[in-house]
């Protein structure tokens, strides 16, 4: 998507530096972090909303989702547990209209 701030991460027209980089994703810090650690999870195929997945799609967040603890427990440095999140449209708090996971964590968090 050509407006898309996250595809432009992903295509390394803005320099991001990246934790994780594998055929599916990118894992960058959140630049407005909301825990001691907030990471996000960036999946390489442009999508907004989970209603857009197509089966191609659900193959690609599966393998997504089963990286991610592999991750948390390794580089992430978030061994002692972790919230994600996914936002969903502009009442769902999502401000890049591009699919990605916030994983918070490096801290007892509190709230929901």
């Amino acid at each position: 998507m050509e407006n898309c701030i996250f595809c432009k991460i992903v295509a390394g027209e803005i320099p991001s530096p990246r934790f994780y980089e594998d055929g599916d994703m990118i894992v960058i810090k959140d630049i407005e972090p909301k825990a001691k650690l907030h990471y996000l999870c960036i999946p390489k195929t442009h999508f907004a909303l989970l209603s857009e997945m197509d089966e191609e799609k659900a193959e690609l967040l599966k393998r997504v989702m089963k990286k991610i603890p592999e991750l948390a427990n390794g580089v992430l440095g978030l061994s002692g547990g972790y919230r994600m999140i996914v936002n969903q449209g502009a009442d769902g708090g999502q401000s890049v209209p591009h699919l990605h996971i916030h994983l918070l964590g490096g801290e007892t968090l509190t709230g929901f």
